[in-house]
């Protein structure tokens, strides 16, 4: 069984501020059991959580919440700004009781601000939160000890290797997806959508002073909506491999990964 990788903990990775594993780069190179336990019970003693049943606390009440909730904005944006692109020609009878797109457009710029209000409280719980919190917003990508367990990950998923490695929260290479599907991607879609948005509202409105900058680079509003629309694609892309990898390494890698984001614990099977 590999051992226990503990990354973003600290200023190396992965592990502790050394660049290595909780046990050091003993618990790297031991597959026993004994090396999983002691690496788990390791990490639970710094989160002050037990370590029984190789249980170990990963993620905290304020992102679980966020989780679930930014699951729900983006739902709600996906679908919404489907039919905002590609909307229906016609719609029979009389415009007064016809005001579907109307609501459509409502629910998506509520779920805008739901999706912007919940991004600014996660990036303040990166610097208040435990460790493992600011994984998301930071990716190590100058260190080759990283990209060596990238490389790992990546067999594993191609199912090249034969065994995957144990870590306490974001893998590597889901580290990596994370930050470059999802973080920036949520950043980008909240300074086009409300660019987009600060044309119904003025020039005076605070979302064009803020966000009006976008049309310097895009001049054409059109290209900041297909611009817009193709980061639609791009987390709609991510959420579907984030889905199908999760529920892959819950019942593969012996490691409950569902579970996790619902009780915030992570338990290592065997």
């Amino acid at each position: 069984m590999p051992g226990l990788l503990h990354p973003c903990d600290g200023a190396g990775w992965p592990g502790n501020g050394n660049g290595q594993g909780p046990l050091g780069e003993e618990a790297l190179l031991d597959k026993s059991p004994q090396a999983l336990t002691a690496a788990v019970a390791a990490v639970a003693v710094r989160s002050g959580r037990s370590a029984e049943r190789g249980v170990v606390y990963v993620y905290e009440a304020p992102v679980r919440l966020w989780h679930w909730i930014n699951a729900a904005a983006i739902l709600v944006l996906g679908l919404s700004g489907y039919f905002i692109g590609s909307a229906i020609p016609t719609m029979p009878g009389e415009a007064s009781d016809n005001f579907l797109f109307g609501y459509i457009r409502f629910a998506h710029f509520f779920a805008g601000y739901v999706l912007t209000l919940g991004f600014l409280l996660r990036i303040y719980w990166a610097f208040m939160g435990n460790p493992h919190a600011k994984q998301i917003f930071y990716v190590p990508l100058w260190r080759k000890s990283y990209w060596r367990e990238v490389w790992h990950e990546i067999r594993w998923y191609a199912f090249v290797a034969a065994e995957p490695k144990k870590y306490v929260a974001h893998n590597p290479l889901a580290q990596l997806a994370m930050f470059f599907m999802f973080t920036l991607a949520i950043a980008f879609m909240i300074v086009t959508g409300f660019a987009l948005y600060a044309q119904g509202t003025g020039n005076d409105s605070w979302q064009y002073k803020l966000f009006g900058w976008v049309f310097s680079i895009w001049p054409n509003s059109q290209d900041v909506h297909t611009w817009h629309h193709l980061g639609l694609w791009m987390i709609v892309t991510f959420a579907l491999i984030h889905i199908y990898t999760a529920v892959r390494e819950d019942i593969v890698s012996r490691q409950s990964i569902v579970s996790s984001i619902i009780s915030g614990e992570r338990e290592f099977r065997d």
